[in-house]
C-alpha cells in the first residue's frame, strides 16, 4: 500500500487517484507538496507603519484648515492603536487617550528607530543606517 491513498502497482507506479496539490507546486519524491506561498507583507500605508510601531512614544502633527482657533496642533504620545482613518495616543503624564482623524494627519516623529516592512521584501529588511 502506498502513503498516498492509492496502491503500488507494478514497477513502483502509484495507481489510484494522485494526491490533490495546486498546480504548479512542487513535490517531493514521497509525494509531500513543498508550499512555496511567501509570507503576506502588509502594504505600505501609514497606517500599516503605526501598526508595526504600537506603544512608541511619538510626536504628530496635525493641521486643522478653516479653524481660526487652531489650524495647527501638535501631540506627543504613545502611539496605542492605529486604523485606516484614525489613530489613538495616550498622554504618559495623564493617561487621556486622545482619538485624532486621518484626514488632518501632516506627519509624524519618533525617537526611536521605526519597525518598518519593506513591501514584496521576503526575510529580513535591509538593516537601518546611523545618520547622525
Amino acid at each position: 500500500m502506498g502513503t498516498m491513498g492509492g496502491t503500488m502497482g507494478t514497477m513502483g507506479t502509484m495507481s489510484g487517484p494522485p494526491p490533490q496539490v495546486t498546480s504548479g507546486s512542487p513535490m517531493t519524491p514521497t509525494g509531500n507538496v513543498v508550499s512555496t506561498t511567501a509570507p503576506v507583507y502588509e502594504q505600505s500605508y501609514i497606517e500599516n507603519i503605526f501598526r508595526l510601531n504600537l506603544g512608541k512614544v511619538g510626536t504628530f502633527y496635525f493641521t486643522y484648515e478653516n479653524n481660526k482657533d487652531w489650524n495647527a496642533k501638535v501631540y506627543t504620545g504613545v502611539l496605542e492603536a492605529a486604523g485606516r482613518d484614525h489613530i489613538i495616543i495616550s498622554d504618559k503624564t495623564t493617561g487621556q487617550r486622545i482619538v485624532l482623524l486621518m484626514v488632518n494627519f501632516d506627519y509624524a516623529t519618533f525617537d526611536e528607530p521605526l519597525v518598518y516592512q519593506y513591501p514584496g521584501t521576503i526575510g529580513n529588511p535591509p538593516t537601518t543606517r546611523n545618520y547622525r
